[in-house]
């Protein structure tokens, strides 16, 4: 271990994949700006997830890795991340990822401090180190955090955020109107891991949407990507004469981010999408089923997420481990009844 330099002048956050957990790595952006306001500071991420930062304030410069959820996996890719880390001329790289391979990149590229996180003895390449028991359910966020908290700095009052601008608003599609009640009926694939299992059931979904639009007096927006018409279809029929405002496959991260600026409520799984809304500003219920959420809730200011969720026995390791077996909606899941208690909470009386 090292001290770090009092002021950095070129900072690398290496984060590449995924979409929830770019989002989740924005409250320690948020304590390396506040720590280091003067300093130039690239994030390092995959072009599947740039567009969630690419208009970000804390963030100066993006550095594109490419596709790969990891992009050290492979020997070449290995190599030529190395080589673009050391293009950048860093002095301090915070890498809040597992994997080894992107601590090896970091240390090949000769950035003198490397700061990252130490899972079971997978940090040996970062000479300021963030242990972390891997079986314990610790929130991500705050997982990353330990980074910043090794580095001597102050992480209060660091949470997720994805700041939205007036025109990113302006430029959603006018269908699109101001307190919209979105429910997002995919989720659970990214390029980093499938747990499909993860989604609602449809009637649920339309039981706790139909409320919160007759609470709120506010149309519904289906979101989801290509591969979840289906569901969308069957959320449209469930939903009777409601008319919902489809939003399949048509907006990109950067609009999904400004529609939950904007958006009475937010109703969905633990995906991505989710967790960019909620650190967008939208008031969001995450429904957990087969995941934690200890692990994965949003992890916005107390009053503006719920997570209902009916406890059960996870794998350790978090989703890298893969849906427990044998649990299902049915049986061990949540009622509509608690999604709405929760989401009743988060709305104005």
């Amino acid at each position: 271990m090292i001290n770090p330099p009092p002021s950095p002048r070129r900072i690398l956050l290496l984060k590449p994949c995924c979409l929830g957990d770019v989002v989740l790595t924005t409250p320690l952006l948020a304590a390396l700006r506040r720590a280091y306001p003067d300093a130039h500071l690239t994030w390092g991420i995959s072009t599947y997830s740039a567009p969630v930062i690419h208009n970000h304030p804390m963030v100066d410069t993006v550095l594109l890795t490419g596709p790969q959820a990891n992009p050290a996996r492979t020997p070449m890719g290995l190599w030529r991340l190395a080589r673009q880390l050391r293009a950048g001329r860093f002095d301090m790289a915070v890498a809040p990822v597992r994997s080894p391979l992107i601590g090896l990149a970091v240390r090949l590229a000769g950035v003198p401090i490397r700061a990252g996180l130490d899972s079971a003895g997978r940090g040996r390449f970062y000479n300021v180190r963030a242990p972390i028991n891997p079986a314990e359910a610790r929130h991500e966020a705050e997982i990353y955090l330990d980074i910043a908290r090794a580095l001597g700095l102050d992480v209060s009052d660091c949470w997720a955020n994805v700041p939205v601008s007036d025109d990113q608003i302006k430029a959603l599609p006018a269908s699109i109107k101001p307190g919209v009640v979105v429910v997002h009926v995919g989720g659970g694939k990214n390029p980093g891991m499938t747990m499909v299992e993860k989604r609602p059931p449809i009637p649920l979904l339309a039981n706790v949407a139909a409320r919160a639009a007759a609470h709120l007096h506010a149309r519904i927006a289906i979101l989801g990507g290509h591969d979840d018409r289906e569901r969308a279809d069957a959320l449209h029929e469930a939903l009777y004469g409601a008319d919902p405002l489809s939003l399949i496959n048509v907006l990109d991260f950067s609009e999904v981010a400004a529609l939950g600026a904007i958006a009475g409520l937010a109703i969905g799984p633990d995906t991505g999408l989710m967790h960019l809304m909620a650190a967008a500003g939208a008031p969001t219920v995450m429904i957990f089923g087969p995941s934690d959420p200890r692990r994965y809730a949003p992890f916005v200011p107390p009053g503006r997420a719920a997570a209902p969720w009916q406890p059960y026995p996870l794998p350790p390791g978090g989703v890298v481990s893969g849906p427990p077996k044998g649990w299902s909606w049915e049986e061990h899941g949540v009622t509509a009844q608690e999604v709405w208690d929760a989401a009743k909470k988060l709305l104005p009386a």
